[in-house]
């Protein structure tokens, strides 16, 4: 249990723990052991079964939004990321975060922490790949890590790239480039981690460390020897792997099991219908995919072993959880384009990359770029429907995983609703540091999150309180076991999510009454937090490019 006294006074900087805070991309809601998943994720399945594990965690159903509301614990749209990182000069949409939010490393330096991040950034204005010579990195609208509070950082501002070439990669202020002859971008984040927190526990003060991984977001890089552990291990197909899954997550009490599990998308056809050497190709992008995954865990596993070796992982709170569900996207091939891909960069010895899912190439080199698509992101997601993107349970819904050896209800689940708002005052609330009113004289808005540290201690938490999303006209309320959610340009939809939490029964038209009042706190929610509708703001973008 996370005991009162644990939660220090700020003068007692001994007794007030670390934090990480792993943060990775693009995974779906089954993709690691302990949360029903076949791919060999052995030092998450440790921390999930000493820690506590979380079935209803919310995140913003995209990369750049989520990281937004994480750091800050304000919806995106408040703080400038209400869509993606181009500055639409819309308070809700300047593309990087705006002055009015403190992120937690600007709460937590305050409160007397060392501040460290690892990885991917993201929230902090458009980068082009191919056009380096436009990049403004820590210019007006384009902060970088150490100017919103970390007192270190080694990673990447913009958002995915090659695993083996990363571009925007930096320490500090500073663009590097990738060394030693084998790189990984996601062996550096884990390498680099470990640096940070050597360097942090000689210090005289508790550390926050972020460490925030682009895996398992495409392309699909993984080394080979983590790709030959899955080789041949997916030739059942998706719709095996779905139902596996989906009975997994039920003996592990994850689910309900009177929640049936989603159909296949519509859009992912019979893995019967195909034929044998596509479903090679298939089985081998699945199994790069599972490498990702696998080889991410590996580096959580020398991050805790880092943690252990240096005598601190007793006073370490460490958190676990993706920015949205599987990604569905499919990379079109580049053959025909008039212009190269964006990503199409040359690899680090000079030679070409081809970019698209071409299932004559082999995935997983540097010299490939591809995607898992639609189906597999169908698995990633099992049971629920829908993908990163929409706010459907599929595009929304992450595990969680928090750990803190002796501190917490050890091996216990929480089924109450959780969102990405509630990471930066429950960090709060075990640093023992206040949230501001202002920083740097800029007023800052309040905190839209509520701490679930007391669910960390195994007492009863269930805020009042209504959680609400919108990307790109995909729109979602939630209110005790009610959601209303509407994929663009859709009609809303209503589930009870007590009876049905993988939204197949509809009961929009046999209770209007709900859907009204629901829309009502959409409608109220969203000027508030500065959404602009989606139909709106395509037009502005549209007019802003005539």
């Amino acid at each position: 249990m996370l005991r009162s006294e644990q939660v220090a006074t700020m003068d007692n900087d001994s007794s007030r723990p670390n934090i990480v805070l792993i943060l990775v991309d693009d995974m779906g809601f089954s993709d690691i052991g302990c949360y029903g998943s076949e791919i060999q994720t052995p030092n998450l399945d440790r921390l999930g079964r000493r820690g506590v594990r979380f079935t209803q965690m919310y995140n913003c159903a995209r990369c750049c939004p989520s990281r937004a509301s994480l750091l800050t614990g304000l919806y995106p749209h408040q703080v400038g990321i209400g869509h993606m990182v181009g500055n639409d000069n819309l308070p809700g949409y300047m593309g990087y975060l705006t002055d009015n939010c403190v992120t937690i490393a600007e709460t937590l330096r305050l409160g007397g922490y060392r501040t460290m991040m690892s990885g991917k950034w993201h929230v902090g204005g458009a980068y082009s790949p191919r056009s380096p010579e436009t990049w403004r990195l820590g210019a007006d609208g384009y902060p970088i890590p150490i100017q919103r509070g970390f007192d270190e950082h080694f990673g990447t501002v913009a958002g995915g790239g090659s695993y083996f070439k990363p571009p925007t990669l930096m320490r500090n202020d500073r663009l590097i480039k990738p060394e030693g002859e084998v790189f990984h971008y996601t062996d550096a984040i884990s390498d680099e981690s470990c640096h940070m927190i050597e360097r942090g526990s000689k210090d005289n003060r508790p550390f926050f460390l972020y460490v925030a991984y682009t895996a398992p977001h495409w392309p699909l890089h993984a080394l080979p020897q983590d790709i030959a552990k899955y080789e041949g291990k997916y030739r059942d197909g998706w719709d095996a792997l779905r139902t596996a899954r989906h009975e997994q997550l039920n003996s592990l009490g994850i689910l309900d099991p009177k929640w049936g599990i989603s159909a296949r998308d519509e859009k992912a056809p019979p893995w019967d219908d195909l034929d044998a050497k596509r479903r090679d190709w298939e089985d081998l992008r699945m199994a790069v995919y599972a490498a990702q995954i696998d080889q991410m865990d590996q580096g959580v596993g020398t991050i805790c072993d880092k943690l252990r070796e240096l005598g601190i992982e007793d006073n370490t709170v460490v958190m676990f959880l993706s920015d949205n569900g599987g990604c569905a996207e499919f990379l079109a091939e580049d053959t025909n384009a008039p212009q190269p891909h964006r990503y199409n960069i040359p690899t680090r010895d000079g030679r070409p990359v081809r970019v698209g899912n071409i299932p004559e190439l082999r995935p997983g080199g540097d010299d490939t770029f591809m995607s898992y698509d639609l189906p597999w992101a169908n698995a990633s997601n099992s049971p629920f429907r829908l993908y990163k993107h929409w706010v459907h349970e599929g595009g929304i819904a992450t595990p969680l995983i928090v750990h803190f050896p002796g501190k917490l209800s050890e091996g216990a689940i929480v089924h109450t609703p959780a969102h990405v708002i509630d990471i930066l005052p429950t960090l709060l609330e075990i640093a023992g540091v206040d949230y501001p009113d202002s920083y740097e004289e800029n007023a800052i808005t309040p905190v839209e999150g509520v701490s679930f540290a007391s669910a960390l201690r195994g007492d009863k938490w269930d805020p009042e309180r209504i959680l609400f999303w919108e990307h790109e006209g995909n729109r979602a309320v939630r209110q005790d076991n009610w959601k209303l959610v509407s994929k663009y340009p859709g009609d809303w939809e209503l589930y009870d999510m007590s009876a049905d939490r993988t939204e197949l029964n509809d009961l929009s038209e046999k209770d209007p009454e709900k859907v009204k009042e629901l829309e009502q706190e959409y409608e109220q929610w969203a000027p508030r937090c500065n959404v602009v509708p989606w139909d709106e703001l395509k037009a502005y973008k549209k007019s802003k490019r005539s």
